[in-house]
């Protein structure tokens, strides 16, 4: 068996842009993956193209010795678009590996160490409280999530007093703590708009008394030592890890200990191959693994494969594949009905957690190419705010 063919197909989740990439084999069989979208998506195909040069007629049953070759071809260390390349291919990779030995991919990591795959809502905004309780508990009837990820921002953080940007996001989990189910789990994502590390242990231990899942990424990650400086006095759960790349930069983070759990993004790191290692050395610190997931159903497809095998996973961050569109901030429940149609049979939640598919090969999902051809490609760009003052904060 041997690869013989790329495609690339410029598609769409809902209001975002993805890059889906199948590798064929001259036996008939088709690996599936999914690249991370960091902004600049149409460069993607050109890199994908120069990628595919060194693993064409290749057997891909061999994964290690073709992710090495990916990985050691750059004569320097791939960035974000580099690593969302070769995670694409590396997903289609364990795919094909997969589909060749008739089994699932977990099967093919060791097998699975847990019977299914626990998952938290993402929400994103910091809706009212009587709103936040009623979508809470819609997701929890109609899906079984007992887990949930908001906004910790009631008031834009740039155009408000610091204290006052604190106070207001403490009153509102003290509020939601004492609204919703009791038994719900509710993490915040700051996504590291704050500057000062100072600032951001200010935060969290403000979030603390009310008992955060964890208080994700409030700071920028170029200083991963500043991690180290921010757990020290830290009363809260601390989770990051979703701007990083390889082993080496979650190996700092983990020895300046840095994080009670990271959040390597499989579309990312250079995809599972990468992520077992970055897992191994979590799980040799003590630390769990949550993965970063806020993209479509097949990378949600990838990440149970890789959960499901992985002793030190801890949840997986969830986005339903029909409903809202992608907010991040403010304070609404987008209520736009949006889908992402290329895969037939997205996992769904049963109770809160996804069921492994011990019968079928591979990812365990269908691909539908027309749809991806009928959705195409959507321009998206990251919106930058700005401060009062005019300059530039952090998105």
């Amino acid at each position: 068996m041997k690869i013989d063919r790329m495609r690339v197909f410029m598609t769409r989740d809902k209001d975002r842009p993805r890059v889906i990439v199948a590798l064929d084999t001259d036996d008939g069989l088709t690996g599936w993956g999914e690249c991370y979208n960091h902004g600049p998506d149409l460069a993607l195909p050109p890199l994908l193209d120069y990628l595919y040069g060194f693993i064409a007629g290749q057997d891909p049953t061999r994964v290690e010795y073709l992710y090495n070759l990916m990985i050691q071809q750059c004569r320097f260390p791939p960035g974000a678009l580099g690593l969302a390349a070769i995670s694409g291919l590396d997903h289609c990779l364990w795919d094909l590996a997969a589909k060749a030995a008739g089994v699932p991919v977990y099967k093919m990591l060791g097998g699975a160490v847990r019977d299914r795959v626990k998952v938290y809502a993402g929400v994103y905004t910091a809706p009212d409280v009587p709103a936040a309780r009623d979508e809470l508990d819609r997701l929890n009837e109609q899906w079984g999530f007992r887990a949930f990820k908001l906004s910790p921002w009631r008031l834009e953080p740039n155009s408000h007093r610091w204290g006052e940007v604190v106070r207001s996001s403490a009153e509102y989990f003290r509020q939601l703590r004492e609204t919703v189910d009791n038994s719900y789990e509710i993490a915040f994502d700051a996504h590291a708009k704050i500057f000062e590390p100072a600032a951001a242990r200010q935060l969290g231990n403000a979030l603390a008394p009310y008992d955060p899942l964890f208080f994700e990424e409030p700071l920028r990650p170029e200083n991963i030592e500043m991690y180290g400086d921010l757990k020290q006095g830290l009363n809260c759960t601390l989770a990051t890890g979703e701007s990083l790349y390889h082993r080496n930069e979650f190996l700092r983070l983990l020895q300046v200990r840095g994080a009670d759990i990271i959040q390597p993004d499989i579309c990312v790191v250079g995809g599972i191959s990468e992520m077992r290692r970055i897992a191994t050395l979590a799980e040799a610190h003590f630390v769990s693994v949550a993965p970063h997931n806020p993209m479509g159903p097949l990378a949600t497809a990838v990440n149970v494969h890789f959960s499901a095998a992985q002793q030190n996973f801890k949840i997986l961050e969830y986005r339903l594949p029909v409903g809202q569109g992608y907010v991040y901030g403010g304070t609404e429940v987008d209520q736009r009905e949006m889908e992402a149609r290329y895969v037939v049979d997205p996992y769904l939640p049963k109770d809160g957690y996804l069921e492994l598919r011990p019968d079928r090969p591979g990812w365990g999902v269908e691909m539908d190419e027309k749809a991806m051809l009928e959705d195409g490609y959507v321009h998206w760009q990251r919106k930058v705010p700005k401060r009062p003052d005019g300059s530039y904060a952090f998105a």
